[in-house]
């Protein structure tokens, strides 16, 4: 008796392949797992000493005003 092995025509094997990684994207949408960095909103400040920082805008109390032209005068170290 001789040992007949499965042959897959190569059209068999692309599908499969394609149907599998299609599943496995789809599984892994799904997924939990850490945030990107695009779903995290970040904020530019100025710092005192002329620094640009970015915040994480959770990070933020609720409270938001505008700094006036004086303030900023008084504020910025030359």
């Amino acid at each position: 008796m001789k040992n007949e092995v499965a042959k897959i025509s190569r059209g068999k094997f692309v599908k499969w392949m394609g149907v599998a990684s299609a599943f496995a994207a789809i599984g892994l949408r799904f997924i939990p797992g850490k945030k990107k960095q695009a779903d995290v909103k970040k904020i530019k400040f100025l710092t005192q000493d002329g620094q640009l920082v970015e915040i994480d805008e959770k990070l933020l109390s609720g409270i938001k005003r505008n700094i006036t032209d004086q303030e900023l005068q008084s504020w910025v170290k030359k």
